[in-house]
């Protein structure tokens, strides 16, 4: 789902009903609370889609103090997370799209607002620009990939129908596999700094953790290689067994990973 089509999926639930009826309240010499706030939500729309998130992220705090307890104080606490992500404000993204999970646990909103938490959490380690940086993604902290996975999950758990639910599940899989990737590269980082026994133990828990994800392949090698300099010919045979069955074809069962090679998913 692109960042275009997500923005016109959010869901604004009732929110027609909410601004025809609010509209009732209006005089002609005061305009009420509730028109004011549904005249500073259009405003607020006409400068996020040109590009102006810093105002339409201040006129959305007014919608929110000024109809606070509707529906459109949801939909503006929504917004203001959403375009917060946009402008790049991450952490600001976060603590407002938690603050309305906390507030909001029966909105008919909630799948959307997991979904965003995911995404946000999801593009800042594995967004277009990092994929398109020479910076290995795997050597990456991983909390906020982490992150991302428990979000979708949770939604994927609570609300299988939806419409949200199949991209998540798609990119919990690139989670995983990107996860594996990272225990590897720490292990890789033992093996070669001499560290047998850690790059053992490392390579064994990608194993366990991960066992369907390409990744493992690599991390079987690594104990092979952990196990040869460990003088433990027992370990290092069942691993290499196991390497064998798994992956016959191996690129590992030549001999070690040369320093020049790629990782499995790097294409450049």
């Amino acid at each position: 789902m692109t960042v275009s089509k997500m923005w016109r999926a959010v869901p604004y639930v009732l929110l027609a009903s909410v601004l025809v009826l609010g509209g009732c309240g209006s005089t002609k010499k005061t305009e009420s609370p509730n028109a004011t706030a549904e005249r500073l939500y259009k405003e607020a729309r006409d400068d996020a889609e040109s590009g102006g998130y810093d105002r339409a992220i201040k006129a959305l705090e007014r919608v929110e103090g000024l109809a606070a307890g509707t529906l459109l104080a949801q939909q503006a606490q929504l917004d203001i997370a959403y375009y917060q992500w946009r402008s790049g404000e991450r952490e600001s993204a976060l603590t407002s799209v938690d603050r309305y999970i906390k507030l909001n646990p029966s909105s008919a909103a909630f799948d959307y607002a997991l979904y965003l938490r995911g995404i946000i959490n999801f593009n800042d380690n594995l967004g277009l620009i990092s994929s398109l940086a020479s910076q290995d993604l795997s050597e990456r902290d991983q909390r906020a990939s982490r992150d991302a996975f428990q979000s979708f999950k949770r939604l994927v758990d609570q609300y299988p129908a939806s419409r949200y639910t199949p991209d998540a599940r798609t990119r919990m899989d690139y989670i995983v596999n990107t996860l594996a990737a990272y225990e590897v590269h720490v292990a890789r980082y033992y093996l070669r700094r001499g560290a047998y026994v850690a790059a053992a133990n490392r390579a064994q828990q990608t194993v366990a953790e991960f066992p369907q994800t390409p990744a493992t392949e690599e991390a079987l090698d690594i104990m092979v290689q952990s196990y040869t300099r460990l003088d433990l010919p027992e370990l290092r045979a069942g691993a290499e067994r196991v390497l064998k069955q798994n992956f016959p074809r191996s690129r590992f069962l030549g001999g070690p990973l040369a320093a020049g090679d790629k990782p499995w998913w790097r294409f450049w």
